[in-house]
């Protein structure tokens, strides 16, 4: 597996990626970690409109199910030092460069979150990194899972009235991992903690609890999953432990997942990871933020393998996505403050 960089933006700390369907085509989304901008592209990289200037802070962004271009996103979480004062917002188109920003959460340390629907009910699943600060790296209060079912369409969100949450699970130190899994009305959520990797499946109807599963119980900092070896059950990918430098996958062995590939090399600051299939195989994608920064591509044939597609990239966030047949990915390579964007070459 090969990229070819077809198009690069300057972004300072650029972290957040996620696609957006808007007036009848595809766009990618990408925002800053810090005080910066959040910006909308085309599929070949090129820039459209400049969602807000500020204020940044961005872990996450979902697009609102059926929406024209309505996604959510967090704001203020600068980081694991700096975020008592993360939001979730709700973005909403008004005209070109001219995008509504209205808050409809407060949820200090919030980091990671998404919608998940079940039954035709779209629900909110919200995980805080920690629960509270008191000076530089405190972890004395660890992270929580929270969920509430989101309002239909976008009218029901009204201005100045903020989602009431309730607490799925508590005790999550580190709480920095999440991978939505599944299909548009079945999809449940991978949270990796300290604690480990749970899963985690919205309820089956507003009535009823979310339903957690714990997969493992080693220290996890992000987790990916797809079915490496074709065997019909998903392998778990992983960066250890918290901003880690070791590179796991997980298979499933008589119900429970074992260690069964560890890749040789430190990955330091192991952070961005996406898995799928790209040209209809099974593969992942890990990028790393210190010492070589390289991105690497795992895929799976008589054995696990690695390869390095990209070297000083530092990525926080990857993402792959089909654009005319071509497969391609979009790097928020934070670490030199450039968005890029590749043609992911056949092997």
């Amino acid at each position: 597996m090969k990229l070819k960089k077809i198009n690069t933006y300057e972004l300072e700390k650029c972290y957040s990626i996620a696609p957006l369907s808007y007036q009848g085509k595809q766009h990618i989304l990408v925002a800053a970690e810090k005080i910066n901008k959040c910006l909308l592209f085309d599929l070949y990289g090129n820039p459209e409109e400049t969602i807000w200037d500020g204020p940044g802070g961005t872990m996450s962004m979902v697009q609102v199910p059926g929406s024209d271009g309505c996604f959510l996103a967090t704001q203020k979480f600068y980081s694991p030092n700096d975020s008592k004062e993360a939001e979730i917002v709700l973005v909403s188109p008004a005209g070109k460069d001219d995008w509504k920003v209205q808050t409809i959460a407060k949820l200090p340390f919030v980091h990671r979150f998404d919608i998940l629907s079940r039954n035709g009910i779209h629900y909110l699943i919200a995980c805080t990194l920690k629960s509270g600060h008191e000076y530089k790296d405190d972890w004395s209060s660890p992270g929580k899972i929270w969920g509430c079912r989101l309002p239909d369409g976008i009218g029901g969100y009204e201005e100045g009235r903020l989602l009431e949450f309730t607490c799925i699970k508590d005790g999550l130190l580190k709480n920095h991992g999440y991978c939505r899994c599944g299909g548009a009305d079945d999809g449940y959520g991978l949270i990796s903690a300290d604690n480990g990797i749970f899963r985690v499946t919205p309820p089956d109807s507003p009535e009823d609890h979310w339903r957690i599963e714990q997969l493992t119980k080693e220290p996890a900092s992000d987790v990916a999953a797809v079915d490496f070896d074709g065997d019909g059950e998903a392998e778990l990918i992983t960066i250890a432990p918290f901003h880690g430098e070791e590179i796991k996958i997980y298979h499933l062995e008589d119900g429970m997942y074992q260690e069964t590939y560890r890749y040789e090399r430190p990955a330091e600051f192991g952070h961005a990871i996406w898995a799928g299939t790209i040209y209809d195989k099974p593969a992942a994608v890990i990028g790393y933020r210190k010492g070589k920064r390289e991105i690497l591509a795992f895929t799976y044939e008589n054995g696990y393998h690695a390869d390095v597609l990209e070297t000083d990239a530092g990525s926080a966030n990857v993402m792959r996505y089909r654009r005319d047949g071509v497969e391609c990915m979009v790097s928020a390579n934070r670490e030199i403050n450039e968005i890029a964007f590749y043609e992911i070459e056949r092997s």
